[in-house]
């Protein structure tokens, strides 16, 4: 299931340009497709929970997670319509960082010697990226940035809704993060949707259907019921690995190319997070129910 739900998310970003070069305006496809996803899971959330009830106190974590899936979303299709989804899937491999150093600011714990040694090797993994793509055009370097924006914002997300995972199902915050975070999102879409044509052919539609259907819903029935088996920590190791199914769905499907420095950095930014992994030490002084700010919460919500 853990596996099934990383190949499904990794499988999004190529089907996701796939839908950009054949028609689909980006904003368009984006609140679209979120639309139909919306539907589909408050309708299971609601027959699996009854309610989408939470505390008054946590309305503002949930409104700050909303607002990241916004932006999320609009840099993900802009850095889809710009860049190549390989591009896209090696630089999402920086979230772990950026959610470790947000971790760190907000003072959710303190990092080691060995977060420090990844970091570094990662960021450099991703200059090397960066060099490799941005000699091409000058759109590329945009992309790059779409992309760590997209990285950048799912962090932001996953820190906000650590504490709410805590208190409610996964489910039921998905739904509502989900469903908030739609509104802004199909606002600044109305132009894009009123513009938008819809003769498309089979190929189109059917990948349309698996961009609701696969990431935005299956996955995460498979992913939580997945974390509850085998636990947290074994499931964000798999996690690790939908940036290299994204880059080799994208070379296999797309025909996409990696030049040899975007390789490197590729190889830089698993390394970084493997080696940091590798090295990691449990904190002796850490407070009781406290984390590790170098640990990523690995619950996710729906999103992708």
């Amino acid at each position: 299931m853990l596996l099934g739900a990383v190949l499904l998310w990794a499988l999004n970003v190529t089907v996701s340009k796939y839908m950009l070069q054949h028609g689909w305006q980006p904003l368009a496809y984006g609140t679209i497709r979120y639309f139909a996803a919306i539907a589909l899971f408050w309708a299971f959330t609601y027959y699996r929970e009854r309610s989408f009830r939470i505390a008054r106190s946590d309305l503002k974590l949930v409104l700050l997670a909303a607002a990241m899936i916004f932006v999320n979303q609009i840099c993900f299709v802009y850095s889809l319509q710009i860049g190549q989804a390989s591009t896209l899937s090696l630089l999402f491999g920086t979230t772990p960082i950026f959610v470790a150093l947000l971790g760190l600011a907000l003072r959710h714990g303190r990092l080691q010697r060995s977060f420090w040694a990844g970091a570094a090797i990662t960021f450099a993994g991703v200059l090397l990226v960066g060099l490799g793509t941005g000699g091409k055009v000058a759109g590329d370097y945009r992309g790059i940035l779409l992309a760590l924006a997209t990285a950048l914002t799912w962090a932001c997300y996953t820190i906000a809704i650590a504490p709410l995972m805590r208190r409610y199902s996964p489910y039921r915050i998905s739904a509502l993060v989900l469903g908030i975070g739609w509104i802004p999102l199909a606002l600044v879409s109305v132009p894009q949707v009123s513009a938008q044509e819809f003769s498309f052919g089979w190929k189109v539609w059917l990948g349309l259907g698996y961009a609701v259907v696969g990431p935005l819903f299956l996955t995460n029935i498979l992913w939580f019921t997945a974390v509850d088996i085998v636990g947290a920590p074994r499931a964000s190791l798999f996690n690790n690995l939908q940036p290299f199914f994204g880059v080799l769905f994208a070379i296999l499907l797309l025909s996409e190319k990696l030049r040899p420095l975007e390789i490197a950095g590729g190889v830089l930014i698993f390394a970084g997070i493997a080696l940091e992994r590798i090295l990691r030490r449990p904190l002796a002084d850490a407070v009781a129910g406290g984390c590790d700010a170098s640990e990523p919460d690995v619950g996710k919500a729906l999103g992708r």
